[in-house]
C-alpha cells in the first residue's frame, strides 16, 4: 500500500455537517426499526432475511445470494439462518441443481411471523422516515441511495426498480 503524496479533499463545513446527520440518522433508525421489531421476537437483521426470502419465487434463496443481498457474511447469514431454523421459521436445504450450495426455505411457521412483523415494521418505517420526509425527498433519498449502493458495488446505473 503506498503513501498518499497529498492531502485529501477535506469535507466543507456543509458537508461535513451533512455527512455527520447522515451518519447520527441512519444509525439511529437503524435501532429504531430493530427496536420496535425486538418488542414482537425478532431483530431487523432476521426481518431483514425473511422478508427477502418471502418475495423470492418457492419463498427460496441461496444462502450466498442473501447474504450479498443484505450485506452480509457468509458466516454471519449461517449464524442468523441457524436461529431463525431454530424457532422453525426456514429450513436450510441443499440446492437441487447444486449439492454445493444451500437455499433458505420459508416455512409456514416463518410465513405466519413474517405476517405480524411486517405490520409492525411498515409501521415504524413510516413513522420513523417516510413520514417524516415530503414524497419528492423521499424519493430523492431512494434515488441517492440507490446510486451510492451502485457505486459500491460496481454496477452503476442500476435502477432503483432492480434492488
Amino acid at each position: 500500500m503506498s503513501t498518499p503524496t497529498s492531502d485529501p479533499e477535506w469535507l466543507t463545513a456543509d458537508e461535513q455537517r451533512a455527512w455527520r446527520a447522515y451518519l447520527r440518522a441512519s444509525r439511529q433508525l437503524e435501532v429504531a426499526l430493530d427496536r420496535d421489531l425486538q418488542a414482537h421476537g425478532l431483530s431487523l437483521a432476521e426481518y431483514e432475511i425473511i422478508s427477502m426470502v418471502s418475495e423470492a419465487p418457492g419463498r427460496r434463496l441461496r444462502m450466498s445470494h442473501l447474504a450479498d443481498m443484505v450485506v452480509q457474511s457468509r458466516s454471519r447469514m449461517t449464524h442468523t439462518a441457524k436461529r431463525l431454523e431454530a424457532r422453525g421459521w426456514v429450513e436450510r436445504v441443499p440446492v437441487l441443481d447444486d449439492r454445493r450450495g444451500v437455499e433458505l426455505v420459508l416455512t409456514d411457521e416463518g410465513w405466519n411471523a413474517l405476517d405480524k412483523a411486517s405490520r409492525v415494521h411498515v409501521e415504524g418505517v413510516r413513522a420513523h422516515l417516510v413520514s417524516v420526509l415530503s414524497p419528492e425527498e423521499f424519493l430523492a433519498l431512494g434515488s441517492a441511495m440507490a446510486r451510492v449502493s451502485a457505486g459500491l458495488t460496481g454496477q452503476p446505473g442500476i435502477p432503483m426498480s432492480a434492488l
